[in-house]
């Protein structure tokens, strides 16, 4: 399996500004590894609440993180603002697949790759449900076409 390509950002069709924090730092003196989770599940969340318009936290139906993964190409450290593009590489019956690339302000060429997918469940029983109409509108436009 090769390794990706740095992402650019052409590939995205959506960017949200994060703000770095000190605490954001590790000893080495860059983002640590973790860091980036937390900015794409506020990337992914933020964006359902302003593109849908609803509280997705009280939806009959809500999005569990099923499996995250990035890919790091190059430093970033507080005190940098980032730029984290969003796009959807799959909308499944009962899934979505988002790919995000985080970039220093203004670069073209993305310092990490992540991957996050949310399965749909009842949010009272936690069993497999459709993606919700709500959502599915808001996220299709940013579905990637792939060759």
């Amino acid at each position: 399996m090769s390794r990706p390509q740095p992402p650019l950002r052409s590939e995205f069709p959506v960017f949200r500004a994060i703000g770095t924090r000190w605490m954001d730092n590790d000893a080495y003196g860059h983002i640590n590894n973790v860091v980036y989770y937390s900015y794409f599940d506020t990337v992914v969340n933020a964006f359902l609440m302003e593109s849908s318009g609803v509280d997705i936290r009280a939806l009959p139906q809500i999005g569990v993180v099923a499996e995250t993964g990035c890919t790091y190409f190059s430093s970033l450290s507080f005190p940098q603002t980032l730029e984290v593009g969003l796009a959807v590489e799959r909308l499944g019956e009962r899934s979505v697949i988002y790919r995000l690339g985080v970039f220093a302000q203004g670069a073209a060429q993305g310092a990490a790759l992540g991957r996050f997918v949310h399965v749909y469940v009842d949010a009272t029983a936690r069993t497999s449900v459709p993606v919700p109409e709500v959502i599915r509108r808001a996220v299709s436009p940013l579905v990637i076409r792939t060759a």
